[in-house]
């Protein structure tokens, strides 16, 4: 497909390199494309949620570093792949120079492969197939084996490719977390089907 191969459409490292909240709101409407073998999946993103250092009581970098959050202290446009509750999680790695942060990739609406897709969701709804963190990696065979996977790299079996569109962004606050900071940091494409609920 000629987006892979385009080198233009593909959103490099310094499209990272900024506060998550910023890429976290920009990442919406962007294709994320799985190369899985000799097929290719694509979702658009319609949802994330932002996440940053030692003043963020939610994140994976709150405490410090460990095996989980030490990527979120390195180089952005990396894939970070945790498991919460028996799902694979993926954000990618996002903040400013000597800062920390991530963004989790929380819905997709999906685009091209869903046949695919829902062999590996066991399901036969389009709508069931990407609408949450766990679904998603589910359907698009995203595991921790793609922990540290470089995005900015075209030859990457993930990569996100730039997407223009025009649509409304809503903001709320992030889901399922204890402790929350006072700014809403999930950002979603507004009357979007595939939108967790």
């Amino acid at each position: 497909m000629h987006i892979l191969i385009n080198k233009s459409h593909l959103l490099n490292y310094n499209f990272y390199l900024r506060d998550p909240a910023k890429v976290a709101k920009e990442l919406l409407g962007k294709l994320l494309v799985r190369k899985l073998g000799n097929n290719i999946l694509i979702g658009r993103v319609v949802e994330t949620e932002a996440y940053f250092g030692s003043e963020d009581p939610a994140s994976r970098a709150y405490k410090g570093v460990n095996k989980i959050s030490e990527l979120m202290f390195g180089k952005p446009g990396r894939l970070l792949v945790y498991v919460v509750h028996a799902n694979n999680l993926v954000n990618v790695v996002a903040h400013n120079i000597n800062n920390v942060g991530a963004v989790l990739i929380r819905a997709l609406e999906p685009i091209y492969g869903l046949d695919i897709m829902k062999s590996n969701r066991n399901t036969n709804k389009d709508v069931h197939l990407c609408s949450g963190p766990g679904k998603l990696t589910q359907a698009l065979c995203i595991e921790r084996a793609h922990h540290g996977l470089d995005i900015t790299n075209r030859n990457s079996e993930i990569v996100l490719i730039d997407n223009k569109e025009k649509f409304d962004i809503q903001e709320a606050f992030r889901i399922g977390v204890k402790k929350d900071l006072a700014k809403r940091l999930r950002f979603f494409i507004k009357d979007n089907k595939f939108v967790s609920r």
